[in-house]
């Protein structure tokens, strides 16, 4: 068993969602984008979705584009990306990573290189926000030659015809976007997601989870009723970018955060 399947197998055994974190790599720089990415691991986190800095982040918000932005100042490239993967895997060997990206950092490397790059520094999956299943055979037939796992998202404009489609593209898991719009915090939860996860595990046998506008413990225990995993990122990443400057401090708090955020978890 991978070990994206292997952590949402203990979180079912355990009766409780899989707790999945975002961060940017590299945000605000290597070293402490490393030990921001160490400390969420270390406090119930089951799966990390590591964000390659882009400069051109259409589906994140403000809180996301400007992680992105402090990355890419300090000189994280795709190189650097694999290379706090290979540190991260050298003392959290059963813990997925997720690369959320876009597909020009992919398509630039070369599609087969870069997917293989990504597996030999210890990437389990790759979600590529601004690829569409239909568009990408390229990645597809990379993911199966190397095995990395493959991630594609539903939106609630998603037609029910196309839900399939996606379904099949899919070999990680399947990401329920719960809002219409961008990634950040939000005061209320969107509506519907009971709902939305059954027509989606409908198509599928692999997990549904859901994610943006999540941020708060008791978001969390409400989407954890339902789905199989719930995403957290943009509070995460406020953890960052108001302590910027003083890492013990950025730590601190990330790890008081997250261990609460993971805690929602439970059934």
């Amino acid at each position: 068993m991978d070990r994206i399947a292997s952590a949402f197998a203990r979180a079912r055994a355990e009766n409780r969602a899989a707790f999945v974190a975002y961060l940017c790599a590299g945000d605000p720089d290597f070293d402490t984008s490393l030990a921001a990415c160490r400390t969420v691991l270390a406090n119930g986190v089951d799966l990390l979705e590591l964000g390659v800095p882009f400069s051109d982040p259409l589906a994140d918000g403000l809180t996301n584009q400007l992680a992105a932005q402090r990355a890419l100042a300090a000189g994280m490239t795709s190189a650097r990306v694999f290379e706090l993967v290979r540190a991260l895997r050298s003392d959290h060997p059963d813990t997925p990573i997720v690369f959320y990206t876009y597909y020009n950092l992919v398509f630039t490397h070369g599609v087969d290189a870069y997917i293989s790059a990504a597996k030999a520094a210890g990437v389990d999956g790759i979600l590529t926000l601004d690829l569409p299943p239909e568009e990408a055979g390229e990645v597809l037939a990379a993911g199966k030659a190397h095995d990395l796992k493959t991630v594609f998202i539903v939106a609630p404009t998603t037609p029910d015809s196309r839900i399939p489609k996606i379904a099949a593209a899919a070999t990680g898991f399947i990401y329920y976007v719960s809002r219409e719009g961008v990634t950040g915090v939000r005061t209320e939860m969107a509506g519907g997601i009971p709902e939305a996860v059954a027509r989606i595990r409908a198509h599928t046998t692999l997990p549904v989870v859901v994610g943006f506008g999540i941020s708060k413990r008791e978001q969390v225990a409400q989407v954890a009723r339902s789905a199989d995993g719930v995403v957290v990122g943009s509070a995460l990443v406020n953890c960052i970018k108001e302590n910027l400057g003083d890492t013990a401090r950025i730590t601190a708090r990330l790890g008081e955060v997250a261990g609460d955020l993971a805690a929602g978890t439970r059934r």
